[in-house]
This record gives structure tokens, sequence and C-alpha cells, in this order.
């Protein structure tokens, strides 16, 4: 299984991140769909080569085609969102918060799969990314759906844990001349 060759790739002194991996990803609550899209749109968010390469098959595994192509679109989509926005909102002048983005969003709108999903998995990745906005603005969202507080937390916890993962195994690997 490749979880457990990722597992066995964390060093020593990172073993709470061994076992929140585990954790995280096979003690999880969240339906399988949403568990594997956070598990992909994040290791893909995470640009750590090694964790892509280790659970993008078990992710393919898991999703139906569809799913497995929105959670790319939701790390894609977020890639761009999470820059734009967060530059915005860091911006001290607020006149660029009414300037018209003019960038193409249409995957939001119709995604291929249930919006929960879809906003949660760009939830977790705007997480890895830092832009508070998105952050709030796909919170918003899941939570007018009905979605708990736990569930959104859930998919935070899969994207900490899987960006721990990628740089502490990216910096081991350039540590060791890799």
């Amino acid at each position: 299984m490749a979880l457990d060759e990722l597992k066995s790739a964390i060093p020593d002194y990172a073993k709470d991140l061994r076992l929140n991996l585990g954790s995280v990803i096979g003690n999880s609550d969240l339906p399988q769909q949403q568990l594997w899209g956070t598990v992909l749109a994040c290791a893909i968010a995470s640009r750590s080569p090694k964790v892509l390469r280790e659970l993008e098959p078990e992710a393919k595994a898991n999703l139906k085609p569809e799913a497995y192509q929105a959670a790319k679109s939701a790390a894609a989509i977020m890639a761009m969102n999470n820059v734009f926005y967060r530059t915005r909102h860091l911006l001290s002048d607020p006149e660029y918060g009414t300037l018209r983005a003019g960038l193409r969003m249409n995957v939001i709108g119709n995604p291929g799969v249930e919006k929960v999903d879809f906003e949660l998995w760009s939830l977790a990745v705007s997480a890895i990314n830092g832009c508070g906005q998105c952050l709030d603005s796909h919170e918003q969202v899941l939570r007018k759906a009905g979605v708990e507080r736990e569930t959104i937390q859930e998919a935070v916890k899969i994207a900490a844990v899987i960006q721990a993962v990628g740089v502490t195994i990216d910096s081991e690997a350039v540590m060791a001349g890799e």
C-alpha cells in the first residue's frame, strides 16, 4: 500500500507525522469521496513529488473518474485563486478589492461533483496555501450547506498533515543530496 510506503519514508524525528498520517486517512469519518478527494487535492497542493506519487494512485482507485478530475480541478483553481485573493487581501489599498477579478473560475460553479465535496477540497487547499479570504468564503458555503465544523476541521487536519509530511520528506531528500 502506498500509504505504508509514504509513512515509512517519514524520519523518526517526525514520528508524530507518521502516526497522524495514518490516523487522518485511515480513521477518517469522511465519506470515501470527500476523504480521497481531499487527500488528492492536498497532495497536489503540497507540491511534494513523493507525497503525490504515493497518494495519487490510491486516491484514483478510491474515486470515480469525475471526482478524481474535480479534486485535481480544486487544486488547480485554488492555486490561482489563493494567490490572487490572498494578495488582494494583503495589499493595504482597499481599492483592489473593488476591481473586477477578470479570471475564469467556471469549475467552481460546475465542478462535476457535489458542490459540498468541491468546496471542502477547495477549503483544504486554501488552508495549505494560506488564503484567509478563501478559507472564510469556502467555510461559509459549507456551513450554509449544513456541513458540521467537525467535517471542516477533518479536511483541515488532512491538509495540515499532508503538507507537513511533504515538507519533511522533501527536506530530508535535499539534505541527503537527492
